[in-house]
């Protein structure tokens, strides 16, 4: 395979924990009150699980089981999963700073949604909203993404994609114990070879 073909399916954008940190206290400075804990609790929740945009805004509070503790994803909104030899649905235990986020921000939203995430207008946010979302606090921030060439990126290049590709990182790289078997549950890919081919360069050695 060529180079020009593995930079299309590597993972060229990620984030370190710092970086997500200091997204999370943005949001506190530039988005309006009433959303701010909507939007911290996006961040978290997709940092935490790596779930895509798409299924994100697809998310209902019913699929929050165990105290919030767990995340509930059924066959339908997911976009890859299940295979034929996987369950029908993926339950994703939640960390315990995810978990407490989540559950304040249910305790407190302006609004009473079916959707987990809902917007000013309408019951659930789209997935354009929460990509513009995440550009603005990225700008906020000033976070300059880590790129797969070792250089550093812009606030802009910061993507909801580019949250699911740093759970990779945060998982091989920041916390004991993590297979690249381990990534490739949480993220749900069909096959470990494509766990191997998009993230084995982020590892560091």
């Amino acid at each position: 395979m060529s180079d020009n073909v593995n930079s299309k399916v590597q993972a060229s954008v990620w984030l370190k924990p710092d970086q997500l940190d200091a997204l999370r206290t943005a949001v506190y400075r530039c988005r309006p009150d009433y959303l701010q804990e909507r939007d911290d609790t996006i961040l978290t929740l997709m940092y935490d699980t790596g779930v895509r945009v798409g299924e994100l805004v697809a998310i209902d509070t019913d699929h929050l089981r165990d105290d919030n503790s767990v995340l509930y994803l059924p066959a339908h909104i997911q976009k890859e999963y299940p295979t034929d030899n996987s369950p029908s649905a993926a339950r994703l235990g939640l960390a315990t700073d995810t978990t407490r986020t989540v559950t304040s921000y249910l305790s407190r939203r302006w609004k009473d949604t079916t959707a987990l995430f809902p917007s000013r207008s309408s019951e659930r946010i789209t997935t354009e909203a929460v990509r513009n979302m995440v550009h603005r606090v990225a700008a906020e921030a000033g976070v300059e993404p880590f790129h797969r060439d070792g250089s550093r990126g812009s606030p802009s290049d910061v993507t909801p994609h580019a949250l699911r590709h740093s759970v990779a990182y945060r998982m091989m790289n920041t916390e004991d114990g993590n297979t690249l078997y381990d990534v490739r549950n949480r993220l749900r890919h069909r096959s470990i070879q494509t766990t191997e081919r998009v993230y084995d360069h982020i590892i560091e050695v």
